[in-house]
């Protein structure tokens, strides 16, 4: 990749960094990739696509580091989850063997996986020594009748940020608009309802919450054309210029999906979320709005008045216990407003969040939910996070998996919300599991028992232990 098209991908007119006086994002600094390289940011945004051969080309340790590391689902295909490398050694690297070592490992994977399509995924070591993989892709895609995406991600281009948009641009210039969506079927009932076809743009289906939304969707004929990424197919991405109104979900991700589609075929985007019943039906509400049908602003209406209630009745309950807990959350992107409303609306108050992965847009949003004095977190390390907990007598952390080991050495309740957690929290029906969760986390006895003195820990022991020190001390001052 050029260095002006990654220029132009830190560029991004539609990103709220452009609104301030050093306009674009930041450039990559030295170490910046520690986090995730912009390699690791391409694999993950488009790994969930489920009938797709992903080949990493490069060193082994490049497939390795990252392979799997969302908790996405899929409801067909697992294709996805084969991990496919060329494994480039330091002799094909002498012999300059990289690119036919490529075009071998794109025809095994077509011959024993018959795939819908092969991504490819360029990394640091083939692109320092000029393998043209495009070219390549190009190549092979002729030879054998099988469409070869290019994903050129090396991983020092920048951070895993960039990696999701370099995966965006790469799916707006080889996939989209190569096909024409499926059409209608014919239905006996509900014919006087329009269906109307949309998208959803960072959407990964974590633990399976795009099917807590999907039924609401249907119900009010909107047809998902493409879910990018999650539980997609490689057909369904060729589709998406059709779409009427796109949904961005994680503008971290791939907001330059949604503006290039609305600049090339006219669909409108919003940026939304399917955390929290006020969200929910705020998304719902977005797409009515956007859409511009009377019939279905007001089956939405109905949808939602339904739905509220019924939620109201089911966590009600689950509210009583939580109300008046305090949280810190520690995650980023759109989880790090998109949650609060969650929680308040269980009746819960958030003392800090986190922004490291957050957008100024993610900020402003933050405040409208907390206040102007909203204690939001750039840097959580442990010693950080533990103190905030103790000075604002805090009942839960809700983090991700690397945060788990500190809250349960320092007897913290603990719940798993980033990528890698079990249960899906999107969608009404989401918001009781994530009330359920965090009743079942905080009132676990295990938190009374393991803040106890242990049973040989006698008050007598304990006195003792302490005279104990205090003559070592004594003796060791003399």
């Amino acid at each position: 990749m050029k260095q002006k098209d990654i220029t132009a991908l830190l560029d991004e007119p539609a990103c709220a960094h452009n609104k301030k006086s050093k306009s674009g994002c930041a450039k990559p600094k030295p170490g910046a990739t520690a986090g995730g390289c912009a390699f690791d940011g391409a694999q993950i945004a488009l790994l969930p696509i489920a009938d797709v051969a992903h080949i990493v080309h490069g060193s082994i340790a490049c497939a390795g580091s990252s392979w799997d590391n969302r908790g996405t689902r899929s409801s067909g295909s697992h294709l996805f989850r084969i991990g496919m490398t060329t494994d480039m050694t330091e002799q094909d690297v002498i012999m300059g063997r990289g690119e036919k070592r490529l075009f071998h490992s794109i025809k095994q994977a077509i011959d024993s996986y018959h795939p819908a399509a092969v991504f490819v995924y360029n990394t640091c070591v083939p692109a320092l020594i000029g393998d043209d993989v495009e070219a390549v892709c190009k190549s092979a895609a002729e030879r054998w009748g099988t469409p070869v995406v290019p994903v050129d991600a090396a991983g020092f281009y920048g951070t895993k940020n960039l990696g999701n948009r370099i995966a965006g641009e790469s799916m707006v210039k080889y996939v989209c608009g190569t096909r024409e969506p499926d059409p209608l079927p014919e239905v006996s009932q509900n014919k006087s309802i329009k269906i109307h076809d949309v998208n959803l743009v960072g959407e990964y289906n974590i633990a399976g919450e795009l099917w807590h939304v999907l039924p609401l969707l249907d119900e009010l004929g909107l047809r998902v054309l493409c879910t990018l990424s999650g539980d997609a197919r490689y057909r369904e991405v060729q589709t998406m210029h059709r779409s009427e109104a796109n949904m961005m979900v994680c503008s971290k991700a791939m907001i330059n999906v949604a503006r290039k589609l609305q600049d090339a075929f006219g669909s409108p985007w919003f940026e939304g979320s399917f955390y929290g019943v006020r969200d929910v039906s705020q998304a719902l509400r977005d797409f009515a709005r956007l859409i511009d049908d009377a019939d279905l602003t007001q089956r939405t209406e109905t949808v939602i008045t339904r739905e509220e209630a019924l939620i109201d009745e089911k966590i009600s309950p689950w509210r009583e216990k939580l109300k008046g807990k305090k949280v810190l959350l520690y995650t980023g992107g759109v989880k790090s407003w998109s949650v609060i409303a969650a929680l308040q609306d269980l009746g819960m108050e958030v003392v800090a969040t986190g922004t490291k992965k957050s957008t100024e847009d993610d900020k402003a949003r933050i405040r409208e939910l907390m206040g102007r004095d909203a204690v939001m977190l750039e840097d959580g390390n442990p010693r950080a996070l533990i103190n905030i907990v103790r000075d604002n007598q805090v009942d839960i952390l809700i983090a991700g998996g690397r945060n788990m080991y500190t809250a349960l050495k320092a007897r913290i309740p603990f719940l798993d919300i980033n990528q890698e957690r079990e249960f899906g929290y999107a969608g009404y029906t989401g918001m009781v599991e994530l009330a359920r969760q965090m009743v079942l986390t905080i009132e676990s006895p295990i938190w009374s028992a393991v803040r106890q003195p242990a049973s040989w820990q006698t008050s007598k022991n304990r006195k003792d232990d302490e005279n104990s020190q205090q003559l070592t001390v004594n003796k060791g001052v003399g």
